[in-house]
């Protein structure tokens, strides 16, 4: 659960929302769908994505079933505290990309007042932690996981399987070159790529 009806209070107080999951399970459309109810709420919104994240549009944040918003690029996550002032809410897609300072830059803001919402993937292809979110998810004030939908067979996804062979750990892409994938169908497909 998490605060979008937290009352309003004369003491301004911030946190930090992350929406975590695998490719396609509806991070970003999620994030999109609480900036859009924030700015609906008259709070001042702003968001911002890595620089590497160009895949749909520049300067927007746009999801898998194209819904977007605008948004700021930008190189490195301490460039958010130089572009992020008198705001209600921030939010950072593709949290994952970020460096490691992304974690302190969202305790800055939060202990600054500002909703911080983060969206990103929990584990990269191989299914390790990726980035900079394991610490997003320790410091977290509230954590919504969210799951796709297994193509092999039908359970809940909790993996990005990359179905190309390219071993770099960022791969920029969609269905083409992943399949979100359970448990146990992600080990059965790690098991037969050996």
């Amino acid at each position: 659960m998490f605060p979008e009806n937290a009352p309003n209070t004369l003491e301004r107080r911030g946190w930090i929302e992350v929406i975590t999951g695998s490719m396609f399970s509806g991070k970003t459309e999620e994030l999109i769908r609480r900036l859009k109810r924030a700015t609906i709420a008259k709070l001042k919104v702003e968001i911002f994505k890595p620089k590497i994240d160009n895949r749909f549009a520049i300067e927007e944040v746009v999801s898998h079933d194209n819904n977007s918003i605008h948004s700021t690029v930008v190189d490195v996550a301490s460039n958010i505290l130089l572009l992020a002032s008198e705001v209600d809410v921030i939010g950072i897609d593709e949290g994952q990309f970020f460096d490691n300072g992304l974690p302190e830059v969202c305790n800055v803001l939060a202990n600054q007042g500002v909703r911080v919402i983060v969206a990103g993937l929990d584990i990269d292809y191989k299914g390790v932690p990726f980035g900079p979110m394991p610490s997003l998810l320790a410091i977290a004030d509230y954590v919504t996981k969210v799951h796709a939908i297994c193509v092999q067979c039908g359970n809940l996804a909790h993996h990005s399987h990359r179905i190309i062979n390219n071993s770099k750990l960022v791969v920029l892409g969609a269905q083409e070159q992943y399949e979100p994938l359970c448990r146990n169908c992600f080990f059965m497909a790690l098991k037969n790529e050996k």
